[in-house]
């Protein structure tokens, strides 16, 4: 590495290898132009190595390159590993009384910001708008009273479920002028396709009974048993977090009845815990609700796994 110049506000230094900067250039002389200081930003030049043809003058005699590129910290450097033969030099007219010159000139052009800003995808968006706006719909549904205007494409590229309906051998039925969806209330459906269309959590709509106690966790639990019903795992996965949050006491059989009935597992777990802590008034009481009761008849094994943590709680 040859001593450091200033050139163009920087510090830079030419580094010459006669027997090439590695191995697979052994027998060529190789040049370099490199940057000698760190930098905020990377620098744009253009550069050029040649021979001068002698010693003391400055006419350039041969062009050998001429190339653009960034240098972004120190010690980073542009130039040719095989500038040039050694047997060759030895035989050129650039080497006199056992010396060569070689000149470097470049051309700082600007410090470059390698930082694009990248818009935000807003492909949801385009989604959306053609939801609101119904362009190009060609799928109805016809749930309760309402009537919801779809794309099938949309529908099956995100969900299973519904590939297999409008597209696969389910799909029989599903050409009439609406499809009936029976077990799903308008305002779950309606959230449901909000999320195929914008991939985020839909806007808690209540239909009407807002205000009542419990219902923001009744909307939340229809929607976690939608989603599993049309396989949109994200979704499921999105009202297990909500719901988790809304665990208490006068939630927890209703929340615990639709954990483990669509195998939320970690949402089941919290609520086991959550039991696990009460006092025997308190597990009496849970024990009395109607949510309770529709658990033990329909999954008794939930109550074993209670049992089985109430009886570490008492045997550590």
């Amino acid at each position: 590495m040859g001593r450091s110049f200033c050139a163009g506000g920087y510090r830079w230094a030419l580094k010459l290898c006669p027997n090439g900067d590695r191995m697979e250039t052994a027998g060529f002389i190789s040049v370099f132009l490199v940057l000698h200081e760190d930098v905020a930003l990377p620098l744009n030049a253009h550069w050029q190595f040649s021979f001068v043809d002698q010693v003391d003058g400055h006419e350039l005699a041969c062009i050998r390159a001429t190339n653009i590129g960034d240098f972004s910290k120190s010690g980073h450097g542009w130039g040719h590993y095989r500038f040039i033969k050694r047997e060759d030099l030895e035989k050129s007219e650039h080497l006199k009384n056992d010396c060569f010159t070689i000149r470097c000139d470049f051309i700082i052009t600007q410090a470059v910001d390698t930082f694009i800003e990248v818009p935000s995808s807003n492909i949801c968006d385009h989604l959306n708008h053609l939801l609101v706006t119904k362009l190009g719909a060609d799928v109805k549904f016809e749930v309760g009273s309402e009537t919801f205007d779809a794309h099938r494409c949309v529908l099956a590229a995100r969900s299973a479920v519904f590939r297999a309906e409008l597209f696969g051998p389910m799909k029989e039925g599903t050409t009439a002028d609406a499809i009936q969806i029976q077990d799903i209330e308008p305002n779950v459906f309606k959230a449901l396709l909000g999320f195929i269309y914008t991939d985020s959590m839909p806007k808690m709509d209540m239909g009407g009974v807002a205000g009542e106690a419990g219902a923001d966790v009744l909307w939340m639990e229809q929607l976690l048993v939608a989603a599993d019903k049309y396989d949109l795992q994200r979704l499921k996965s999105m009202c297990e977090d909500r719901l988790l949050k809304h665990i208490n006491l006068s939630s927890v059989s209703a929340i615990l009845g639709v954990a483990a009935q669509h195998h939320c597992h970690e949402l089941k777990e919290a609520c086991l815990e959550l039991l696990k802590l009460q006092s025997a008034d308190g597990l009496r009481d849970v024990m009395a609700t109607s949510d309770w009761q529709h658990i033990s008849t329909t999954d008794p094994s939930v109550l074993n796994e209670l049992i089985t943590k109430l009886a570490l709680k008492a045997n550590p």
